[in-house]
């Protein structure tokens, strides 16, 4: 399977460097932001989704209109859409875009966040909810035939689904770090996506998801996603420089982001971060360059880490986690539209150098 790069799609000039949490929608800037990762070279782009942010079925399609090859990502949290319109709207944008749609499943970190929008199941049964969601998804797109459902969360009596993907089905995404991220996950995904961690936690999840996927009697593997927020410049010394003032901000800005996304005094709920503050207490920096302050300023609130260096240093980094088994290389800034360029012009074919002296296969550059 090819290896592959991720971004994701912000849908105005609002950055975690300079936020602006009230910004609408600015068309003409995210049309822009699209068009860059599809010429950059970037395969996919995620469209994020939280409580409080913008729909991103709706990104997804005007993703699709401004662009060629890149992929939309459409993030869904269960509770949110009833499986059969997701399946339909699925498969719509599917058709729209001649097959470049993935779904990545949000099962839901956080019991304060779930709540905003009538979701009180405990975090278990969350991802139990999430299997029956891919199962439901997988059996509409696999034939217009009628069928029923009798889950512990869905009823389905005679449902039929028109709307069929153009390959026939969508990739599944799902991330986490729980144990019922990766029993879940393991069984039934297409995609896991990791944050970033050193080598050697990467390593041990990506074998815990490899026997899960065994213990489910698969013959096949979720391809691995990886996922770091790197901070460059010409040279490792002055990407170090730059790194300690995209913290200054990061802290400056604390409590904006604090206000929009509140964690619980105990802090954060879901064991991803939990697991990034954890292995942020031994230390600041880990491997070639994977930094770990921007966590701890940020309090853990998705993924946070940081590589620091030069954009060999950068792309050396990232062929790491190639080395170990990722297939999906996700990659985002702090200030967000320039740091999609640099990366395309100064990253991106590094690492595709990189991948070519291994002999490992690649998507086409766009």
């Amino acid at each position: 399977m090819a290896v592959e790069f991720i971004s994701v799609s912000f849908p105005n000039a609002s950055t975690d460097l300079d936020p602006d949490p009230g910004a609408p929608v600015d068309p003409k800037y995210f049309a822009r932001y699209a068009r860059t990762l599809d010429a950059a070279g970037f395969n996919y782009t995620l469209l994020p989704y939280s409580s409080y942010s913008f729909d991103p079925f709706t990104l997804a399609a005007t993703v699709i209109a401004h662009t060629d090859h890149i992929a939309p990502i459409v993030a869904l949290r269960p509770n949110t859409v009833y499986p059969t319109v997701a399946a339909k709207a699925l498969a719509t944008l599917d058709q729209l875009s001649g097959g470049r749609i993935v779904v990545h499943f949000i099962a839901g970190g956080d019991d304060a966040e779930q709540a905003r929008e009538g979701d009180f199941l405990p975090k278990n049964e969350r991802y139990a909810r999430t299997a029956e969601y891919i199962r439901i998804l997988r059996r509409a797109w696999a034939s217009p035939e009628p069928f029923d459902f009798d889950g512990k969360y869905y009823q389905i009596k005679d449902f039929r689904n028109a709307v069929q993907p153009v390959r026939g089905t969508i990739p599944v995404s799902i991330g986490g770090s729980s144990d019922e991220a990766y029993r879940v996950g393991g069984e039934l995904a297409d995609i896991f996506g990791l944050w970033g961690e050193p080598l050697a936690e990467t390593r041990q999840q990506i074998q815990r998801i490899h026997e899960e996927a065994a213990r489910a009697g698969r013959r096949d593997r979720p391809r691995i996603w990886v996922t770091f927020r790197p901070i460059i410049a010409e040279t490792d010394e002055l990407a170090w420089a730059k790194a300690h003032r995209v913290l200054d901000k990061l802290k400056a800005n604390a409590g904006v982001q604090a206000a929009v996304r509140p964690l619980p005094e105990s802090g954060p709920q879901n064991v991803g971060s939990q697991r990034l503050l954890e292995i942020a207490a031994r230390g600041d920096v880990h491997d070639r360059a994977l930094w770990y302050p921007t966590v701890t300023a940020t309090g853990a609130r998705g993924a946070t880490t940081a590589l620091v260096g030069s954009p060999q240093t950068i792309a050396d980094s990232l062929l790491d986690y190639v080395d170990l088994g990722a297939e999906l290389i996700s990659i985002r800034g702090y200030d967000n539209l320039n740091d999609a360029i640099d990366y395309g012009r100064y990253v991106l074919p590094l690492v595709r150098a990189g991948l070519a002296r291994r002999g490992l296969p690649q998507t086409a550059v766009a």
